[in-house]
């Protein structure tokens, strides 16, 4: 993340032997693979607001110099000769290949266009998902590949960001990254054929923003999201300033007009849809990844292409905007003054101001998550804690009825079909803990009745078998008495005696939720008496826009107690005990494991922690960070700073500390999370722990955040996760019931 141009409070000075410490590392760290490799310290300090930080591993920061990639070298050996050596490890990754090769293909990301459904169809063996036609979700027999980019990359290093299919269906633009980056290069294909088209365009896509396109009514433009090309902008800069172009297929780049974008703020990311009718081009403005949006629409009819028209602002509290099928009027999710969620009514001409928006679905008990438009009925997505609902209204809000769900389930997806004319179906994907994801067809009643519900040809199969699992949901109390919900999976008639190896995630973070959804693999845990627990931490969604704002910004520290609490309510339980609990976390999940890990060195005996973020103080400077800034906050702040150095984990490990062991997967790919944040963590938490539990680091040269990792790269990571923690937590196999 880097910081704006603005002038920064922080100065820092560079030690003057740090070039020839470099050099003398690399010789240094090849020389003793079987323990931690040294790691050398050269002071830098910092000055933020008159408090002075010492940072002795800033050297790390620096990726692709031979010292770095030294040092990194010998972690790896390191960190293989440790986990190889585990008596399981190979048996493992054979085990998790197995279930793997047996596990059915899936489909998700599915797009609606007439006559056909699209989807991403992930089908092991193979590295990554291929993009497939079918004629409807109840015949398999009419699938049809129009790209597999293993034929491209046989290793599995290219990868789909997201597709968009032209209003006909007929063509497909898609962005495509090599190597997990997320930096993706937009293509085109002839969907019949699988015919690649000669058009590029570069840069629609980076890690820190995102990319986006849409088609013109006719299918002859698309419109797209493209980042600065070197030259237009300064490097410091080249991530950043998204802005909208148009491009006319079989025209040369060179020829593409520019759009909308100028204005919007530096950390902008732009998402853009079309209304059913294809008259209406909307994009939905991020102001970065604190949760606040602005919307502006185009009127795509107009041969003097108008102006765009801004319809909401960051500070309305819009969440969503969806198109009704009349081509006239918006349908809008708001937080204001609604923290669970509203949903109000706008007529698109622009003839009613916000403010006097219709009031159609109220705020309730629940979070409104999404909402769907068919020609006459409005469909509702709540979250109630966690677990999922459907509701379908008419389009004026009345006539409520609920679309039965199985009691603690997911709702991953929702599509509105498109491929008959006047279809009021719609297809959602149904998750749970304890079955494997399917997807069900609703067809709502003429009369507006129940309607009908059935499961498609479109589900998976286990390939291992659940049944002996049972998921229950309790509350831990939190440190202000707020009840926190634990989803705890567990064998049926586990008994709570504090003997369970028990695995507890969480996330906490972004108003992202944690839903129910179904791993296969875990299979090989439960196998070992084990227990899986998912905490819906504040910071998330789970119970609304309040329930994220109480874990974000200078609040960030009620996450890590939030977990905290989760964990002590499963050994006061009887679920488990500090010597038999394990935690593990990616990205901001990360993050929480390092604070839980410095903040409670003695509450578990293993931490596995992916891509996370540990210098908290120095997070802003990275590719990505300026876009978190309204999620973190900024040390140019005098709250936010003391709020961010009162937490993070780089900077409270404690020497003699007896700390648990502790796994850091890292992918030097990464545009999200620089790696450097794992290499500082790992150096600090080898020098300072005083027990003999090992600190390891795992770097990835093939993958980056974990979009796009091939899957052999995958099961890889996987089994070493598997095998640490079985070495640590005692897991044993249990006994093969006698038939």
């Amino acid at each position: 993340m880097r910081l704006p141009p603005s002038p920064s409070p922080v100065k820092h000075r560079l030690s003057r032997s740090f070039i020839p410490t470099l050099i003398m590392s690399a010789a240094l760290l090849s020389a003793s693979p079987a323990k931690h490799p040294p790691t050398l310290k050269n002071p830098v300090t910092d000055a933020y607001h008159g408090v002075k930080i010492v940072d002795d591993y800033r050297w790390l920061e620096e990726s692709g110099t031979p010292a770095v990639q030294a040092w990194t070298e010998a972690q790896n050996r390191c960190t293989r000769a440790y986990l190889d050596g585990l008596p399981e490890r190979a048996a493992i990754e054979a085990r998790l290949s197995k279930l793997f090769g047996n596990d059915t293909p899936s489909h998700g990301g599915l797009v609606s266009r007439p006559g056909r459904l699209f989807a991403l169809k992930f089908q092991p063996p193979k590295q990554q998902r291929l993009l497939v036609t079918l004629t409807s979700a109840d015949d398999l027999a009419s699938e049809k590949i129009v790209l597999d980019p293993n034929e491209i990359e046989p290793k599995g290093q290219v990868a789909m960001d997201w597709y968009v299919p032209s209003p006909d269906g007929k063509l497909l633009a898609v962005s495509l990254s090599e190597h997990g980056s997320e930096e993706g290069t937009l293509h085109f294909y002839q969907t019949d054929t699988g015919e690649l088209l000669p058009d590029r365009i570069s840069r629609v896509q980076v890690p820190t923003g995102g990319g986006s396109a849409a088609w013109s009514p006719d299918g002859k433009t698309v419109f797209y999201t493209r980042y600065p090309r070197p030259g237009e902008r300064p490097d410091a800069d080249l991530n950043f300033f998204m802005q909208v172009y148009s491009h006319k297929l079989g025209t040369p780049e060179s020829s593409d007009e520019y759009s909308v974008g100028r204005d919007f703020p530096r950390i902008a990311e732009i998402d853009l849809d079309t209304s059913p009718d294809g008259r209406w081009l909307l994009a939905t403005v991020a102001n970065g990844d604190g949760g606040e949006y602005s919307h502006h629409a185009l009127d795509l009819t107009d041969s003097g292409r108008a102006a765009w028209r801004q319809v909401t602002r960051f500070e309305d509290g819009i969440k969503k905007i969806r198109f009704g099928c009349d081509g006239a009027t918006l349908f809008l999710r708001s937080v204001k003054d609604a923290p669970r969620g509203k949903i109000l009514r706008l007529p698109l001409d622009g003839s009613v101001t916000l403010k006097d928006a219709e009031l159609i679905v109220p705020q309730g008990d629940a979070v409104i998550e999404g909402l769907y438009l068919t020609k006459s009925c409005l469909f509702v997505t709540d979250l109630v804690g966690g677990p999922s609902r459907i509701r379908r209204f008419d389009l004026k809000g009345k006539n409520g009825r609920e679309v039965p769900l199985p009691a603690t389930s997911g709702v991953g997806q929702l599509l509105v079909l498109e491929d008959q004319p006047g279809d009021e179906r719609v297809l959602f994907l149904e998750t749970s803990y304890t079955e494997p994801a399917a997807w069900y067809l609703y067809q709502p009643a003429a009369d507006g009745g129940a309607g009908t519900l059935k499961k498609t040809a479109l589900f998976n199969t286990s390939p291992v078998d659940f049944s002996d699992i049972e998921a229950v949901r309790e509350f831990a109390t939190a440190k202000d008495g707020v009840k926190i919900p634990v989803n705890i999976l567990r064998r049926k008639g586990t008994r709570l005696d504090g003997s369970n190896p028990t695995r507890l995630t969480g996330y906490g973070g972004y108003g992202i939720s944690l839903r129910p959804g179904f791993d296969f693999t875990q299979r090989l845990w439960f196998d070992r008496g084990g227990v899986i627990v998912v905490a819906n931490l504040r910071g998330g969604g789970e119970y609304g826009e309040e329930w994220h704002l109480a874990g974000n910004l200078t609040r960030k520290q009620t996450v890590f107690d939030d977990f905290a609490a989760c964990a002590r309510h499963l050994i006061d339980r009887g679920y488990t005990r500090p010597e038999k609990l394990a935690v593990e976390g990616g990205s901001n999940g990360g993050l929480l494991m390092g604070a839980f890990c410095t903040q409670h060195p003695t509450l578990a005996r293993a931490v596995i922690t992916h891509v996370g973020i540990y210098d908290m103080l120095r997070v802003e400077l990275d590719p990505n960070g300026a876009f978190n800034v309204t999620e973190f906050g900024t040390v140019r702040d005098p709250a936010q700073f003391q709020a961010l150095q009162a937490y993070s984990p780089y900077h409270h490990v404690i020497d003699g500390t007896r700390y648990p062991a502790v796994l850091f997967l890292a992918g030097e790919k990464d545009g999200r999370v620089n790696p450097a944040h794992s290499r500082k963590m790992t150096a600090r938490l080898q020098a300072a722990t005083a027990s003999e539990r090992p600190v390891l680091a795992r770097f990835s040269s093939a993958s980056g955040h974990g979009m796009g990792t091939a899957l052999t790269e995958r099961i890889a990571q996987k089994a070493d996760v598997f095998a640490l923690l079985f070495d640590q937590l005692e897991m044993q196999p249990l006994p093969v019931p006698a038939r």
